[in-house]
């Protein structure tokens, strides 16, 4: 017992670390585990450069719509419809290049523009409506792929220019580019969920929102912000995906809404809102994404795979649903 007082006090940076991750990054555990049965099961594989890059690649997309997904969440609300938007953004983004000429840049803003609206009838719904987040949500899913199937009668768009493709293959100064994105991405969300008024209000907001009315916050308009930023990044992520295939499809990245809540909740982020770390947002959608990669080197069926990520989703689920309870027992 001295001995263990002892090393707190010789190094209370190493306990400060270890109370952090114990506190906010318990996913980081769970994941050195699944990465030391993958080295385990197929190390030489799974090690190589070729499939560490590829697991970033994938990583990335889902990774930057895990954290939109994040703002929605912490704010008390959820994107059920964020999958749906991915396909849609993606058709309509593309179609713009390929078969109406539109500059690829300019199509790019286009799409996060569309994103960002699809986001913003969301939050009008959920806030203003005062719709079920799931209701309103899962309306617009609905509404996002029939859209997208509309759009080119089901076709796939394929053949986008070499600009595009830079954006989901292309590579700079050694690392994947999509990687630069993901790094932006979270520099950017954690100052403003860690630096600024808006995100303070945010996680008041998620915690209790009667009480952050009370105290004079912009409830409505704080939920509203949160929707808006969660489909501008679907966007983001469809048009690195669209990058990546050389082209478009109504049903790419279907499930990846789902990937990105379960992404949340195993980081840490609170299903009833108020809580949660971006930085363990990443975690989770790392997780994820080895997660799928292992499977496959396994040679999983992909219907089994499906299964394996339902059940990771309900234990997360149940495992947040238990933390709630615990703390409003004490």
């Amino acid at each position: 017992m001295e001995t263990s007082t002892a090393k707190k006090k010789q190094d209370p940076a190493f306990w400060r670390v270890i109370h952090v991750i114990n506190a906010d990054y318990n996913i980081l555990y769970v994941l050195i585990g699944l990465i030391l049965i993958l080295i385990l099961t197929e190390g030489k594989t799974f090690l190589s450069a070729t499939n560490i890059f590829n697991v970033l690649r994938q990583v990335s997309m889902v990774s930057i719509l895990t954290v939109g997904m994040f703002f929605t969440m912490v704010g008390g609300g959820i994107d059920l419809s964020a999958g749906a938007t991915v396909g849609f953004v993606g058709i309509f983004f593309s179609d713009l290049i390929v078969n109406k000429g539109v500059n690829p840049y300019a199509a790019i803003v286009l799409g996060i523009l569309v994103g960002a609206l699809i986001g913003l009838i969301n939050g009008v719904l959920v806030t203003y409506v005062n719709l079920i987040p799931f209701i309103a949500t899962v309306g617009t899913m609905s509404v996002a792929q029939g859209l997208g199937l509309l759009w080119t009668n089901s076709y796939p768009v394929l053949d986008l220019p070499e600009s595009i493709e830079f954006i989901g293959r292309g590579w700079l100064f050694g690392i994947p580019f999509p990687l630069y994105l993901v790094l932006l991405v979270y520099i950017v969300a954690i100052i403003i969920t860690e630096k600024t008024k808006y995100g303070r209000f945010l996680f008041a907001t998620g915690g209790n929102m009667e009480a952050a009315y009370l105290s004079g916050i912009n409830v409505k308009a704080v939920c509203l912000i949160s929707y808006v930023v969660c489909s501008a990044l679907v966007a983001v992520s469809s048009i690195i995906l669209c990058g990546r295939l050389d082209s478009a499809q109504p049903a790419n990245g279907a499930n990846w809404g789902f990937d990105a809540i379960t992404a949340c909740v195993l980081g840490g982020t609170s299903m009833v809102g108020g809580k949660g770390k971006i930085a363990g947002a990443f975690l989770g959608a790392l997780f994820v994404g080895m997660l799928a990669n292992g499977m496959t080197l396994l040679n999983i069926n992909s219907n089994v795979q499906t299964i394996v990520k339902g059940i990771v989703l309900v234990i997360a689920v149940g495992i947040d649903t238990y933390r709630n309870k615990k703390l409003n027992r004490t």
